[in-house]
């Protein structure tokens, strides 16, 4: 049995879960969201909790298993309390501002980029130099940060671009001047 799948997700109170064939829909204060659901799995929703089981016991479907039970979790957590990914621009001149549903970023290019945020995800900038993003998609939520940081990558001399928060920077020596041979 999987570790991960035979838990039960609590469903909060404002939060409602929808099992149709195929898919789930979950709904709550911050959106409404729906998954496929892959064949092999069973969804069963019984008063505040959400229990998924397997069809059989092959390899795909332990697989599919825990899966399933993430996914539903995810959405479940997202539309009650939703996700956030926050973002931090390092360099000289570098910033980023919000207009309206883009953000504009001045990463050292000739240009500024123009970067046009996905539905369902909002950004706040604070300093210039901090973005934070929220939605109630994961999914979309990590995609839409990853797609940001590789406007401009940190690089790992000076450390300038665009990194995770929590992300640490490996940096390197730059090149030795003068050395005795």
């Amino acid at each position: 049995m999987s570790r991960i799948g035979r838990l039960a997700i609590a469903v909060p109170s404002g939060v409602t879960v929808a099992v149709e064939p195929g898919t789930v829909r979950v709904s709550g204060p911050r959106g409404k969201l729906a998954v496929a659901i892959n064949p092999l799995a069973e969804v069963k929703v019984e008063g505040n909790a959400v229990n998924i089981t397997r069809r059989d016991d092959s390899r795909t479907a332990r697989g599919v298993h825990g899966l399933t039970r993430v996914l539903i979790a995810n959405m479940v957590t997202g539309v009650s309390t939703g996700f956030r990914r926050v973002l931090e621009i390092n360099g000289v001149g570098y910033r980023a501002e919000v207009k309206g549903r883009a953000i504009q970023l001045a990463l050292g290019y000739s240009h500024p980029v123009i970067f046009p945020l996905p539905n369902g995800i909002d950004a706040k900038v604070d300093k210039q130099t901090v973005i934070t993003l929220e939605g109630a998609d994961r999914q979309v939520l990590g995609e839409t940060a990853a797609a940001i940081r590789k406007l401009r990558p940190p690089e790992p001399y000076k450390g300038k671009g665009i990194k995770y928060a929590e992300e640490k920077i490996r940096r390197k020596a730059g090149k030795a001047v003068g050395a005795a041979s």
